[in-house]
């Protein structure tokens, strides 16, 4: 089993998060993404963080391919931070090969994270480019540290079975849209 590992806050889901899914889907060739919802990011103010339940609920409203699976798996086992979780999923399910997948947004400060270079060695990683962040990616720290892991984009539908660390950058149709900029948009409205 080949399954992607979609991490965020999903406040709200997005379009954005549906084409991330779908590239990542095709282009890795996998059998499942799991969107892990997190509970509260450590990186973000959670002031404005609906509740997970509501969370979950939203984002599984909007899935439509039985391929994507919205989960609550961190709130569950007790975790907070993506290395623990990651590390917990590789222990506990030894034959399938997981994958991370995270928005070049997000690789800008990765550097930031928790056990960072530790995700880096637990697994693959996919970073699926976004506007604005295109011509950043050679500079993130992430990407300099581990510049002899990454692979070239053509090679990314065998990448889930590589030993890490391994990673490369994935382009394709992008999205403008983010939670930040839909929750602001509401705000407005109201």
């Amino acid at each position: 089993m080949r399954i992607g590992l979609f991490g965020g806050s999903f406040n709200p889901t997005h379009s954005g998060h549906l084409l991330v899914s779908n590239l990542a889907l095709k282009r890795l060739r996998l059998d499942r993404i799991w969107w892990l919802v997190s509970p509260g990011n450590p990186l973000k103010d959670n002031y404005s963080l609906a509740s997970v339940d509501q969370r979950l609920k939203q984002a599984q409203a909007c899935i439509r391919d039985p391929r994507i699976i919205v989960t609550d798996l961190e709130l569950r086992i007790g975790k907070r931070f993506t290395a623990d979780t990651l590390f917990f999923l590789k222990q506990h399910c030894p034959k399938v090969h997981f994958i991370w997948i995270m928005g070049a947004d997000n690789l800008l400060q990765f550097h930031l994270w928790k056990n960072w270079e530790k995700i880096v060695c637990l697994m693959p990683v996919a970073v699926v480019d976004r506007p604005g962040s295109t011509f950043k990616i050679s500079s993130a720290k992430m990407a300099q540290r581990f510049n002899r892991a990454r692979k070239p984009e053509f090679s990314s539908r065998n990448l889930v079975e590589n030993l890490p660390p391994a990673f490369t950058i994935i382009h394709g149709p992008r999205s403008n849209k983010s939670s930040t900029a839909v929750r602001a948009k509401l705000n407005y409205i109201k």
